[in-house]
């Protein structure tokens, strides 16, 4: 899969491509449908599956102050693209210079001279340019003048609802874990590289590994029954914690996970960490012993559920 970081990655090859745009958030079923449309497309067409996206996403420059928890960052989301068949992520630095650009301009720009799509699919709904001035309308009164089709993305609902990111993480906030793994097609994840910590799980008797995040805001917090794949090893049964360490003093959120048995070396590793179930909210306790003592309880029950989730799954 190629990726075009851009305006100026563009090149004439670039042309003729059959394109969606949005966040792709999750990557979830909902998107999936859109992208295996897309796919059939362009195969049709001899066409390479564009994705046009926006880092940052639009809803945290427009909220920098409280923007929405993400579901995936982009180096997450780009296996799954890729998964799905997409061949070129055309990346757009979203700030005052895309913000204000009228919507007129970036269909000049980006759709016409840059991609010269042939086919665009976008939902009825979206909105883009100056002031969300640029709609489905727009797109399509376009395209018609310019020689390229533009088709409403299909929509997916399950149990009555639409299949969105926002739907997503109010499950992750609740910890409807099973729905949310229901409306994405596989377990909510986070991934990132092992880091140095200080080493208070392993002075406690429950030695972690520790992931930097790099995000502002994830989509969960608490305690979760987890399993831990990467660094060649096979996926490790796990107990997850995501918050701020309130009974060390902390401020920062981290992401840990105790991986019982294992006694490797996984620093600088890439690890992903599946939630599976969230076994309770993060509290303050009053003192290291009593901590220690409800971790052994952590453990304890995640690996129960975790043996009933294998054989439920087998």
């Amino acid at each position: 899969m190629e990726l075009v970081r851009g305006f100026q990655g563009l090149k004439p090859r670039h042309r003729g491509s059959v394109a969606t745009i949005g966040n792709f958030d999750g990557v979830h079923l909902g998107h999936q449908a859109v992208l295996k449309d897309l796919v059939k497309q362009a195969r049709a067409t001899g066409s390479a599956p564009t994705v046009i996206l926006f880092e940052p996403m639009p809803q945290e420059y427009f909220a920098a102050g409280r923007p929405p928890a993400r579901l995936t960052r982009f180096a997450e989301k780009w296996p799954l693209l890729e998964a799905a068949g997409v061949e070129r992520v055309l990346c757009l630095r979203f700030g005052p210079k895309l913000a204000e650009m009228p919507p007129e301009e970036f269909i000049d720009r980006v759709l016409m001279k840059g991609l010269a799509v042939s086919h665009l699919a976008v939902g009825d709904d979206f909105r883009f340019g100056r002031e969300r001035r640029g709609d489905f309308a727009l797109l399509q009164q376009t395209g018609v003048a310019q020689g390229f089709e533009v088709s409403h993305a299909p929509t997916l609902t399950m149990q009555g609802e639409r299949v969105s990111s926002t739907r997503i993480r109010e499950m992750l906030a609740e910890g409807d874990m099973a729905g949310a793994t229901e409306l994405l097609g596989r377990p909510y994840s986070l991934s990132g590289r092992v880091m140095y910590g200080e080493k208070l799980g392993r002075k406690l008797g429950f030695p972690t590994v520790n992931l930097a995040l790099r995000r502002r805001l994830p989509p969960v917090t608490g305690i979760f029954a987890a399993r831990v794949s990467g660094a060649g090893q096979k996926p490790q049964d796990a107990t997850a914690y995501i918050g701020r360490r309130p009974a060390a003093g902390g401020t920062e959120l981290v992401l840990e996970a105790h991986l019982p048995g294992f006694d490797g070396d996984l620093y600088g590793q890439r690890l992903t960490v599946e939630l599976l179930q969230r076994l309770r909210e993060d509290r303050h306790f009053d003192s290291l012993d009593a901590l220690s003592a409800q971790m052994r309880k952590d453990t304890e029950a995640a690996l129960a559920w975790l043996a009933q989730y294998e054989k439920s799954t087998s």
